[in-house]
């Protein structure tokens, strides 16, 4: 294979294409309308227009993407991650075309791509299982009467799926049919399958995976584990190699579990056979994903083989480059996703221009997997997920210390992102000591949040400097407009109406002090601030006799900036009305751009607070817009497949106190 059609887009495409430069071979694109300047397109050899934003309407459109690999002349396409890189009908277009599918066969795709059959698969195999029903029927009745007979909790999962979609935890009877409902229609948007299986709910589990790889003459190995615990509604946030406080012996267990899994399949290519394991050791099958995993980087890192580069060889026919026998691991690594998404708004999805991206050098012991470079746009359309960050040390300690330096330095504005989110999480003392389980971000979320309302004063002292010197540069020269603060007989200072995301305001005074000083001062808190400097990207100030760089951006009279964590803090004017918050038809608003999957009220309805109104989804994820107390609808203005923008209007809402239980 000289050319390859890389079927995907973001940061796993631009990995993939990196290999295949190294390996001498030329890569072929494929982008949509809204990733036609991506970066993937920018660092393939050659790049196809497949149409339209939607993944339906491009990256997903099988004849669309096998009649660029034809016109392209592609001998083969590597699918990445996601999108069609799990879609047996894919894989048999590729074959019937004479294309090589970079993947595994047909037959493996369509065994392992069911959660049902894949566990009837491996019960035969002698691979372990978690208790629960993997059956065709899929009545309700009988899906409720299954999770009884194996006791609650129970976990329901989309038996087609996988990345968290259609999976819910339903810790008692009296939950499980909206459970069931709501896991079965996300199952259904995800993969075109609203088919479920039911699994007893392990305790404080750990996701441990196993990295496996065969070849068409019949040899599998196994290239060691990861631990991919720490995970937030069943999407995987961090993940390491190799799994901490296993013992050799369950490594080697595990392994082998997994090669006699991939071997009872026959399996060729990269997989990896997930198992959930319990506090006590015992592992059970979970499901094997047949395709790269975005984790792979760790294995690499701990390795030094290039997995992709394996993918492609196996695809040629070839032998695997390394027996079991010749495998070895080196040290620790350690992943962490970065998402676009603000964690202090309940991780709501980010979208817009991603304005500026800091990043420390890259070097033998750290990579960055990225798809994107400043100036690019962030959508609606695809996973929030947006890079990864990947480092190793000799030993876990000295990751975690390599990866909290490097979280530190990194930056980036003109979207949210949870990078100090992610910051917190390896500094946590727990996750130190390798105390790592699925729950771990539920049992310490107190200790991951930030008090939102009541940042440091630095903070606010240099948002306040930072807009009055950009008014600076903006006013004209005129002394009826003049910023400087000059009063007749009074106290040079510069009042400003602050506002931190709509929820807290303070009214501040920026006082001229001489020799180039100012101090901020309100509500009793006074900071002094020497020669600050505004210049691109940061506020340079004297805090305390320190002299730093306070990373900020300044857009739209709003300021962006990191201290600690990212804070975002408005210039407000003082004299706007607001409106009586207890008066009139109030708006509820999208709390973030995407697509109404569903409103679930009309108007004159009655609703109680708390009751959904309306769901929306945007990068794949569901969000539900809640009554914030008991009143009556007035005007619904958006339905089920309207697309709406950050802030809009998608019904009004009659507040009632007087509505009875």
């Amino acid at each position: 294979m000289r050319r390859i059609l890389i079927a995907n887009r973001g940061e796993i495409a631009c990995r993939i294409a990196r290999t295949c430069r190294a390996m001498g071979i030329r890569s072929i694109a494929v982008f949509s309308d809204a990733d036609r300047h991506a970066q993937h397109v920018q660092i393939c050899d050659e790049a196809y227009d497949i149409g339209a934003p939607e993944p339906s309407k491009s990256y997903l459109d099988i004849e669309k993407i096998i009649a660029v690999a034809k016109a392209s002349g592609a001998e083969g396409i590597h699918p990445g991650y996601g999108f069609l890189s799990e879609n047996a009908h894919f894989a048999q277009r590729c074959h019937d075309e004479g294309i090589v599918f970079i993947g595994p066969n047909i037959h493996a795709i369509e065994q392992m791509g069911s959660k049902a059959l894949s566990k009837q698969l491996m019960e035969k195999a002698g691979v372990p299982l978690v208790p629960g029903y993997h059956g065709e029927a899929q009545d309700d009745a009988i899906l409720r009467d299954s999770a009884i007979d194996i006791g609650f909790p129970v976990m329901i999962k989309a038996s087609a799926g996988g990345g968290g979609k259609g999976m819910r935890m339903v810790p008692e009877l009296a939950e499980f049919d909206a459970a069931l409902a709501s896991a079965r229609r996300e199952a259904m948007n995800a993969f075109g399958d609203d088919r479920i299986l039911i699994e007893k709910f392990v305790i404080r589990p750990r996701h441990v995976e196993i990295q496996v790889f065969g070849d068409t003459l019949g040899n599998a190995v196994y290239l060691f584990e990861r631990d991919c615990s720490i995970q937030r509604r069943h999407q995987k946030v961090v993940e390491e190699a190799p799994a901490p406080g296993l013992s050799d012996e369950l490594r080697k267990t595990m392994g082998e579990a997994a090669v006699q899994a991939a071997k009872a399949i026959d399996y060729v290519g990269a997989g990896t056979v997930e198992f959930i394991m319990a506090a006590d050791g015992q592992f059970y099958f979970m499901e094997m994903n047949t395709r790269l995993q975005v984790e792979h980087p760790v294995t690499e890192m701990i390795t030094g083989e290039d997995l992709v580069a394996w993918q492609i060889q196996v695809a040629r026919g070839e032998q695997l480059p390394k027996a079991q026998s010749e495998l070895t691991n080196k040290g620790h690594a350690i992943e962490v996703r970065w998402y676009a998404e603000n964690p202090e708004q309940g991780f709501l999805p980010s979208t817009g221009t991603l304005e500026r991206l800091w990043l420390p050098e890259a070097n033998a012991t750290h990579r960055y997997d990225l798809g994107v470079v400043t100036g690019d746009q962030i959508t609606t359309f695809y996973d929030p997920m947006v890079g990864k960050l990947i480092v190793w040390g000799e030993s876990r300690q000295q990751a975690c210390d390599q990866l909290q330096a490097l979280l530190s330095s990194t930056r980036v504005m003109g979207i949210h992102t949870n990078i100090a989110y992610l910051e917190r999480i390896i500094s946590h003392p727990a996750f130190i000591a390798g105390q790592v389980h699925t729950g771990f971000l539920e049992e310490h979320a107190d200790d991951m949040a930030v008090d939102r309302l009541s940042p440091a004063p630095e903070v606010i002292a240099s948002a306040a400097m930072a807009l009055m010197l950009d008014g600076h540069r903006l006013v004209a020269r005129d002394p009826w407009q003049a910023t400087d603060g000059w009063r007749m007989n009074l106290d040079s200072s510069h009042p400003m109406h602050l506002v931190l995301d709509d929820q807290r305001e303070w009214d501040v005074q920026v006082h001229f002090l001489d020799n180039n000083g100012y101090r901020v001062s309100w509500e009793g808190e006074s900071v002094v601030l020497d020669h600050p400097t505004l210049i691109p990207g940061y506020l340079r100030v004297g805090i305390k006799g320190r002299v730093q760089d306070i990373p900020l951006m300044v857009h739209h009279k709003r300021v962006q900036l990191y201290w600690d964590t990212q804070w975002e803090i408005a210039f407000a004017d003082p004299f706007a009305q607001v409106a009586d918050q207890n008066a009139g038809p109030q708006r509820v608003l999208a709390p973030m751009p995407g697509r109404v999957l569903d409103v679930m009220v009309t108007a004159g309805q009655l609703v109680k607070e708390g009751q959904v109104l309306a769901i929306l989804e945007a990068m794949k994820m569901e969000h539900s817009v809640r009554a914030e107390q008991d009143g009556q609808i007035a005007e619904v203005f958006y339905g089920a497949g309207d697309t709406v923008t950050e802030g809009a209007e998608i019904l009004t809402f009659e507040r009632d106190t007087t509505i009875e239980e």
